[in-house]
């Protein structure tokens, strides 16, 4: 049974860090490309940061770049992020993204919330 579980959500003030991880079980993690995605209150849910199956790419978007880093352990079969300078318009929910490039097979974890307020 695949499953993508996400931690490391909560409440943090502006200009603060939190490090979410994913723990993946399930299929072959060290094959897969991992992402985060994001998704605020009615908006959709949008791409934030992606890393090859080596680890050997990072791609990140605009909104994250500069703040966030992407990391994984195939080893541990975890994906991490740690998002640093946090803004209140990143306060949404956090999801981890598994693809196996050229193919259909993609997963999603339940997402974990993240709020940046004071």
């Amino acid at each position: 049974q695949v499953q993508l579980v996400e931690s490391g959500g909560g409440v943090v003030q502006p200009g603060g860090s939190l490090r979410l991880s994913c723990t993946a079980s399930g299929f072959t993690f060290s094959t897969y490309t991992m992402s985060w995605y994001r998704q605020a209150p009615g908006k959709e849910r949008e791409y934030g940061t992606r890393i090859s199956s080596t680890g050997s790419r990072t791609t990140y978007a605009d909104s994250v770049r500069g703040r966030f880093i992407v990391s994984r352990d195939n080893a541990k079969n975890t994906v991490n992020l740690q998002m640093n300078d946090l803004k209140p318009e990143d306060t949404a929910v956090y999801y981890c993204n598994a693809w196996f490039i050229g193919s259909k097979d993609e997963y999603w974890g339940q997402g974990t919330q993240v709020t940046v307020s004071s």
